[in-house]
């Protein structure tokens, strides 16, 4: 018998949906906190449309209340950050005493944020490499790629190196079919992210263009390669230098890549709140502290601000 985590998904859309739905269709035990499409799901359960296979899930447990959930070994944070204040009301129901709290979300700050609720013990965070929308109630559509970074959280931003815990953490999803990699050092991991998060998504929403859009035109592209160069910067500055290397291949992973809207040109086309400040303002005013500027992610930073007070 495998050694089996429990999960509870917070946040069932693109990202909670579809790994959560891997997870239950593995044989796990999955628990699905859900708001706008909770009777739904509680009726019809959840539809997975993937190059990889589609698949149904029913009855899936669906909940619209933490204080209905049994409480699990894993308590996955799968909720836009925009979404962060109804977390103190919610995690402390969820997490066992000895549990995990894995958070699947954009930018800087984001187990900051949960380690207040918590505690930084028990933190772990994840950066998702996945091409995924929610496209009905209780309907996901994998378009691409699906890699979890997985790390461990410290408080004083050093490395948390590869602990048991992450290592039984990435086997259980990896029996889901999950791709995972084991990192060492979590913030590098982040700051990595954002090397395609700053430029794709942003550019994304202000010229109102897809992937493939921005990166055909030799004007988006150039500026696409400048914003992860100041990416790039602002993490040496912050001690987590990025091999060359990793622009040139997120560059030709996205040249690879099917016509994508980011999550960001989603948020915007549906009048919901953009992960502006955990995308763009944290990254700043870290660099910012390391006495690094970052011009032109400033300037899509305002642009951004202003779309968004547009919306």
């Amino acid at each position: 018998m495998r050694d089996e985590n429990h999960f509870s998904i917070v946040g069932t859309g693109a990202v909670g949906g579809y790994y959560g739905g891997l997870l239950q269709k593995a044989g796990f035990d999955v628990h699905f906190l859900l708001n706008s499409d909770y009777d739904h799901v509680r009726k019809h359960g959840l539809a997975i449309d993937s190059p990889n296979g589609n698949f149904e899930l029913a009855p899936v447990n669906a909940y619209d209340d933490p204080r209905n959930m049994p409480r699990c070994d894993v308590v996955v944070v799968a909720l836009k950050t925009t979404a962060n204040a109804v977390l103190p009301s919610i995690l402390p129901h969820l997490a066992k005493d000895d549990g995990i709290v894995l958070t699947l979300q954009n930018g800087l700050g984001s187990e900051e944020e949960i380690a207040e609720i918590v505690g930084p013990d028990k933190v772990i965070g994840g950066l998702c490499f996945l091409c995924s929308n929610k496209v009905a109630p209780g309907h996901i559509r994998h378009l691409d790629y699906g890699l979890i970074t997985l790390g461990e959280y410290r408080k004083d931003g050093s490395a948390g190196g590869i602990t048991p815990r992450l290592e039984k953490l990435g086997g259980n999803l990896q029996a889901a079919g999950i791709p995972i990699r084991l990192v060492d050092d979590l913030a590098l991991a982040r700051w990595k992210k954002l090397v395609w998060n700053i430029p794709f998504n942003g550019l994304s929403v202000v010229r109102n263009e897809l992937t493939n859009e921005l990166i055909a035109n030799p004007e988006t592209r150039a500026l696409c390669e400048t914003l992860m160069n100041e990416v790039a910067a602002g993490a040496k500055a912050c001690a987590r230098p990025i091999d060359p290397a990793f622009m040139e291949k997120m560059i030709a992973d996205t040249e690879r890549m099917e016509p994508y809207a980011p999550s960001m040109k989603l948020d915007f086309d549906r009048g919901n709140p953009m992960e502006i400040e955990s995308i763009y303002g944290n990254p700043i005013r870290a660099a910012r502290a390391a006495d690094v500027a970052m011009p032109e992610t400033e300037k899509l930073y305002r642009q951004l601000l202003a779309s968004h007070l547009a919306i």
